[in-house]
């Protein structure tokens, strides 16, 4: 491999990671909204968020070991792992940390709802909201990428598109009616 081929796909398997959360997160938005709908929602519509989430749990420790691979700036597992201890761009990493510790707790609780009480789940499974805004401080502070305006751009439409039905989705619970409420 040449020296620069981790470098690549560390590069390259971030933003896909990031691209694949982007498209998570609205995708369940969405899904507990009425954008796609009042009837119930077919099974393959929370089978694709989960495959998307779970898509970007596999692109993220993809990128986590390309980096601790290559060679160029030494980055080792505790780096990784634990915020402020290594010399590279701490700041930066940090973000991506939290984003990692956040995406773990989001994709395990998933995985085992069914364990879980409702409101747990619930409750974890709105981390996912600090998760992309952290996941996407980090892209925006770290990496050579961060300052191409293609990405800028996506990562602007990307993050104003999931606030917009993140919004939406609000303003649409507020206005629902409880059960003590007359429709």
């Amino acid at each position: 491999m040449s020296s620069q081929t981790w470098w690549y796909v560390s590069r390259s398997s971030g933003i896909v990671a990031w691209i694949l959360l982007a498209v998570s997160v609205f995708w369940g938005v969405a899904l507990s909204s009425r954008f796609l709908g009042k009837k119930p929602k077919p099974n393959w519509m929370l089978d694709l968020h989960r495959y998307l989430g779970g898509l970007a749990v596999t692109f993220t420790l993809v990128h986590v070991a390309a980096l601790i691979a290559d060679g160029f700036v030494t980055i080792t597992i505790v780096n990784v792992l634990v915020p402020f201890t290594g010399t590279f761009q701490t700041t930066a990493m940090a973000w991506g940390i939290v984003a990692l510790y956040l995406l773990v707790a989001v994709e395990l609780t998933s995985l085992f709802r069914k364990r879980l009480s409702k409101r747990l789940w619930r409750a974890i499974h709105y981390l996912s909201f600090p998760l992309f805004a952290a996941a996407t401080v980090h892209l925006l502070l770290i990496g050579t990428d961060r300052t191409a305006i293609p990405l800028r751009v996506a990562v602007l439409v990307a993050a104003a598109v999931v606030c917009t039905a993140t919004l939406a989705r609000t303003i649409q619970a507020d206005h629902q009616p409880t059960a003590s409420t007359p429709p």
